[in-house]
């Protein structure tokens, strides 16, 4: 037989659909792009009447940061079951955060020996130094930086001073790798949470309040500047506002390499849904209002937002339940599994072309981690990366998230969606069926950076 596999279904690419299509597949790559009869093969897969996109790339989630290395198993079965065939992991990791090369390595092994799914890995410094150790990391693979404004945890996710930020912001320019920034200002928030406790105000609205945007807004700043004086790829690496994105761009517009990601929740959810969802829906940054999430989507049109990522942070669900004080809730939403489906309804909601979940949630975060051409495209020589979806009335359930029993819950359980994850390939051999996961812990792999360009967009 001249192929593997064929996979056949109605081809959705960043530019338009492919109706009756195909996709042959040799050694785990794609070989050939058609229409019509497809060639032989020594298997194919019909789906013909179902859309075949991209493996969708997911630019910033967390396996490990509430339960260390072991995560990576479940959360890995989450992204498989919701079409997510590479996963750009976050380096805040329980008890040791990715901070050298031979951390990033240790690392490696866990992947190539439990994901389900093919990861590419961020790496970070530490508090109190570490700058010496970025080539290092680049060298051995990650494909981006991640550094923070805002301290949650001494060790593992830590603020960076201005003074160590631009020496960091200057070494990872050497490298041309992208530096991702947790954007909120310290100061900002602290006075307003000890405000809020002073006068007995725990529940959980306060959560938004104590995080205004121009906690985002003044931390936006401070780094874009650096990124001029530096000449590093800054990225916001989650903008709950569209003024975020209208930073980058104006930055960019005086010569710097500056960009930022709007996570799904921030394209759907608002203020209403954290009263109604209490510790299930907080997140950092929170979210805004309806108006914000209308003026979002106008940045999404404008070609203003660099990619939709999910911040999947599978807490434990005992650490995500109210009991009187939103601030000891974890912080952090689950969103894997319920990606595709949620991106999908919410575009076909807008009247929008489903072409823009191949661009903004495989083919562009692709690029911007320097995994594209080998990941985020159906086209010849990509990995045979490939989620089927199946358009009808659906509902999510966060009962069947496929990961550990304490991370089976999510924002979007009860939601009405347009369409679901019938199948899932990763590198040509089908993970998910629509109903099992397929792989076994291992199949997934570290995927390393490709080329050392940046691309800002």
């Amino acid at each position: 037989m001249a192929f593997d596999l064929v996979v056949r279904g109605s081809l959705v690419l960043t530019d338009g659909v492919l109706e009756n299509g195909y996709v042959a597949v040799t050694g785990g790559v794609i070989a050939a792009i058609g229409q019509g009869t497809p060639p032989a093969a020594a298997e194919t897969a019909d789906h013909r009447g179902k859309l075949v996109f991209p493996g969708l790339v997911d630019g910033h989630m967390h396996t490990s940061s509430s339960t260390g290395w072991p995560g990576i198993e479940g959360a890995s079965m989450s992204a498989a079951a919701g079409g997510v065939t590479t996963c750009v992991d976050m380096p805040y990791d329980v008890p040791r955060p990715v901070t050298d090369a031979g951390i990033l390595a240790e690392k490696i092994a866990v992947v190539n020996a439990t994901s389900h799914v093919d990861l590419a890995l961020y790496g970070t410094i530490r508090k109190d130094g570490g700058v010496d150790q970025i080539a290092g990391l680049a060298a051995g693979g990650v494909c981006s930086f991640k550094l923070s404004t805002y301290e949650y945890d001494a060790v593992r996710f830590p603020r960076i001073n201005n003074t160590m930020m631009v020496e960091a912001f200057a070494e990872i320019a050497k490298t041309g790798l992208m530096v991702a920034i947790h954007n909120e200002d310290q100061e900002i928030v602290e006075g307003a949470i000890a405000a809020a406790r002073a006068t007995g105000r725990t529940d959980p609205i306060m959560h938004a309040r104590t995080r205004p945007p121009l906690c985002e807004t003044m931390a936006d700043l401070a780094i874009f500047e650096m990124a001029l004086e530096t000449g590093a790829h800054v990225h916001i690496a989650h903008s709950s506002l569209a003024r975020g994105f209208d930073l980058a761009e104006i930055f960019r517009k005086q010569g710097g390499k500056t960009s930022g990601e709007a996570c799904i929740q921030y394209l759907c959810m608002t203020e209403e849904d954290l009263v109604r969802l209490q510790g299930f829906g907080k997140c950092n940054p929170p979210f805004r209002t309806a108006d914000e999430v209308e003026r979002i989507w106008a940045s999404i049109a404008e070609g203003k937002v660099a990619y939709v990522s999910t911040d999947h942070a599978p807490w434990p669900k005992h650490r995500k339940e109210y009991t009187g004080d939103i601030f000891a809730v974890g912080a952090g939403l689950t969103g894997l599994q319920s990606f595709a489906p949620l991106m999908f309804t919410l575009l076909s909601q807008r009247g929008l072309s489903p072409t823009l979940m191949a661009s903004l949630c495989a083919e562009r975060p692709a690029k911007f981690h320097g995994l594209f051409p080998k990941k985020g495209a159906i086209r010849i020589g990509c990995d045979a990366d490939l989620m089927v979806m199946e358009e009808g009335a659906f509902t999510f359930d966060a009962r069947d998230i496929q990961d550990r029993e304490d991370a089976k819950w999510s924002p979007y359980d009860g939601m009405a969606m347009r369409a679901r994850v019938a199948a899932t390939y990763l590198r040509g051999g089908c993970i998910w069926d629509g109903k099992t996961v397929l792989a076994r812990p291992g199949t997934g792999r570290f995927v390393p950076r490709q080329h050392g360009e940046t691309f800002t967009g």
